[in-house]
């Protein structure tokens, strides 16, 4: 991943003018190459890290493990297209292992993340099986601690 990509991942809030000064390149071949990475669909957005611990909701989040019977004519790609299109999916990835497809999904309580699971995902064609696990805590997203330490909890070394 080049460099102005690194920059825009710590944060994409970032001016071009202060992209550009990190850099050592000129605002205007950096708006370029930002505007091109766009067009490419190599930048799919920018989001903020939030800290939903925070916040006063209860909604849920759930990771969810898939195992699939890829389609002759579309491998896995289209039982994945299908599954990301459901607006409770928030993540999706292709995995090696004992699961095929890995899921992160939102719901606004377990119930809702349940029959997400056994309405819609369980009894679609291709799946052939899910395991379901509810997060508890987020002690880091995106690389982004969500609380501050303000101990050292290394060991002592003693002579």
């Amino acid at each position: 991943m080049d460099r102005l990509l690194e920059l825009l991942k710590t944060n994409a809030r970032t001016s071009i003018e202060t992209l550009a000064k990190q850099l050592g390149e000129p605002e205007a071949d950096v708006e370029a190459r930002l505007r091109d990475y766009e067009m490419r669909g190599i930048i799919r957005g920018y989001q903020a890290v939030i800290n939903t611990d925070l916040l006063e909701d209860d909604s849920v989040r759930a990771v969810i493990e898939l195992r699939i019977r890829p389609t002759q004519d579309g491998g896995f790609d289209r039982i994945a297209n299908r599954i990301g299109r459901f607006d409770e999916v928030e993540s999706m990835y292709l995995m090696s292992g004992s699961y095929d497809l890995l899921l992160f999904v939102k719901g606004r309580n377990l119930r809702e993340v349940g029959r997400f699971v056994s309405s819609k995902l369980a009894n679609m064609e291709g799946v052939l099986s899910t395991a379901t696990h509810f997060m508890l805590k987020t002690y880091k997203d995106h690389g982004v601690m969500m609380e501050q330490w303000d101990h050292d909890e290394r060991l002592r070394i003693s002579p």
